[in-house]
């Protein structure tokens, strides 16, 4: 039986209520502590006091491991109803801040809830992600659910990133492996219980247990069910992603046989909540207004006997309390941290529900204004309060950081050519945007004369940042491009009839979803999109170099070799026929870059979207 909860009361500042851990005089180090958590050790206390687990979680901070221009955008504490922009995140402002959320805890388990690599910047992917692991390690990670994006490279780079060894550097490949020393892998746990291989078995453990004060406490980990659609199949081969409730379930009725009643749940899954005008939802009201998206639906079926659920995958902020338990997600890129306090009874061995309290934190960092800090201090707990004052930037992760950051410096700073304005991925939602019109002229281009292309397509989630070096007439570095477009994808060219090209665009519009998941078309390619239309009716007046295109018409279409395979939910495209491969996708950018130079951003929509 689950002790009777309280969360519903909550502080005005949206922070649940609940006794937290007292400060301790000094930190341990991020590795000695999680040793410590994952031993049981205990401070002295009455063998009957609740015992107190502090449970810090990252999710999709896909190896952001320089603070750079990061930002987040939160509530102004004094002012609700106004924005307040903070410089976040870099890996060792999240070393210090986890250094000090464990000085506030006699019990502390870190960990992240997937995206931990993939679609990455520079710094992390040009050396195959071993600088995240690497910095994780050093973080004291007890362990990663594993996220979509753990799977870009497929499943033999993921085992090889989870267990060490030099992966084989090819010629003239944009990433290398053991650059600086041999790659020993990863010192934490991988989690999911519901992906599976062919004989049935998971591909990494289901569930972890860690024992707290001499209870056990279990953590289940479930990947998005949707993965076969956003990475590439031949990644993927041989593996299932079954419901991921169903599989924390069967992990909970597991786990209880053992004796375990406090228990975890950790999804690389999510939802979002209702804006507010231009302001983001607040990340710590515990009511949530507006709440939308799987992971609400996939926790109704969850287990009543699980006690606190994390989230990720939506890159969203929030701090819920449903039936009783918190739902939290605490944003993207290492900006922020979900730290939920939990009191277990060490004679139920079970979670004192009305002492859990959720909050997010910001990762504050050097560049993080002090004002700012203590204003949010102020409408914490005052021990986490004290966190977000008293951080600092971790000198060992960032000297570690620094060293991979040099390294690739000499590629990273070479320009590629000059903008004469921002190239950015706004207006995507509805039609294509500046920099998804540049990507797919440039694969166009790219492809005319090998393999005969006539127009391009560029999914919209493969353009992972704004191409914009600062103001017109500046050079736009190859690592700025490089975050833009991180997944080293190869060009390839199928042919496609009018008719399947039609097909094609129809399908952008997804049963279920509010707006289409738009392809950005190269300049040669233009239709009328009617929101409202019956389905497969939404395509009207499509030409080609300002022609009608005929049913029967044979096409050349280029895609990146991840659309190629049905990427985004593309099926049709798996059927396209006389496929030729061509250049990786940023040497095709930068290709066009130099030709082009400088370049103005193209302010003619192609796809005239009609509500």
């Amino acid at each position: 039986m689950k002790t009777p909860h309280l969360l519903a009361l909550a502080l005005a500042a949206g922070v649940l209520t609940g006794g937290g851990p007292a400060l301790a005089a000094t930190a341990p180090s991020p590795a000695s502590a999680s040793v410590a958590a994952a031993s049981g050790a205990t401070a002295k206390t009455s063998p009957n006091a609740p015992i107190p687990l502090r449970l810090v979680a990252v999710n999709d901070f896909h190896g952001n491991l320089e603070a750079g221009r990061l930002t987040l955008t939160v509530r102004e504490p004094q002012a609700r109803d106004k924005p307040l922009k903070l410089n976040a995140g870099g890996a060792p402002a999240l070393a210090g801040m986890v250094t000090q959320l464990r000085v506030g805890a006699p019990h502390t388990i870190f960990f992240s809830a997937g995206d931990l690599v993939g679609a990455a910047p520079l710094v992390s992917t040009l050396y195959r992600h071993e600088p995240t692991v690497e910095v994780m390690n050093k973080l004291g990670l007890d362990f990663n659910v594993l996220g979509n994006h753990e799977f870009d490279a497929g499943r033999v780079e993921l085992q090889r990133l989870m267990r060490g060894g030099c992966g084989g550097n090819e010629p003239h490949s944009a990433s290398e492996s053991c650059a600086l020393h041999h790659y020993e892998g990863s010192k934490f746990a991988w989690l999911s219980a519901n992906v599976k291989r062919a004989d049935g078995a998971t591909l990494v453990p289901a569930d972890v247990v860690r024992t707290v004060g001499g209870v056990k406490v279990g953590f289940i980990g479930a990947t998005t069910r949707d993965t076969p659609g956003m990475v590439m199949r031949s990644g993927i081969a041989g593996l299932s992603f079954d419901d991921e409730a169903d599989a924390i379930n069967a992990r909970v009725a597991a786990l209880r046989r053992r004796g375990v009643e406090a228990i975890v749940a950790v999804l690389h899954e999510g939802g979002e909540l209702a804006r507010d005008n231009d302001l983001p939802g607040d990340w710590n009201d515990p009511g949530c207004p507006g709440a939308s998206g799987r992971i609400f639906e996939l926790a109704k079926r969850i287990a009543p006997q699980v006690d606190a659920i994390f989230s990720a995958h939506t890159h969203q902020g929030y701090a819920c309390v449903m039936d009783g338990r918190p739902i939290v997600q605490a944003t993207s890129y290492g900006r922020g941290l979900a730290v939920v306090d939990l009191a277990i009874d060490p004679r139920s061995r079970d979670v004192i529900r009305e002492r859990t309290r959720a909050v997010n934190l910001p990762v504050v960092n050097g560049q993080t204004d002090m004002d700012a800090r203590r204003r949010l201090a102020a409408a914490l707990p005052p021990e986490l309060g004290h966190v977000l004052v008293s951080a600092r930037d971790d000198k060992n992760v960032a000297a570690l950081v620094e060293r991979y950051a040099r390294l690739a410096a000499p590629r990273a700073n070479r320009e590629l050519g000059k903008l004469d304005g921002a190239f950015t991925r706004a207006g995507a939602d509805k039609g294509d945007s500046t920099a998804g019109r540049l990507i797919a002229d440039a694969q166009l281009a790219a492809t005319r004369e090998h393999a005969g292309a006539q127009l391009a397509f560029m999914n919209s989630g493969g353009v992972r940042a704004d191409l914009d070096c600062g103001r017109p007439g500046c050079g736009l570095t190859f690592g700025q491009a490089f975050v833009a477009q991180p997944f080293g994808n190869t060009l390839v060219t199928l042919t496609l009839t009018g008719a399947e090209l039609k097909e094609l665009l129809e399908s952008q519009q997804r049963p279920g979803d509010a707006l289409p998941r738009f392809l950005q078309p190269s300049s040669n390619l233009s239709y009328t999109w009617r929101q409202q239309a019956p389905h497969g009716e939404h395509v009207d007046e499509l030409r080609l170099d300002g022609k009608p295109i005929a049913a029967d018409a044979k096409l050349r279409i280029t895609v990146n070799n991840y659309l190629a395979e049905g990427g985004d939910g593309h099926a049709l495209l798996r059927e396209g026929r006389d496929r030729v491969t061509g250049p990786g996708d940023l040497d095709a950018l930068a290709a066009f870059l130099r030709a082009k130079s400088p370049l103005k951003p193209d302010d003619k929509t192609r796809i005239r979207y009609v509500p």
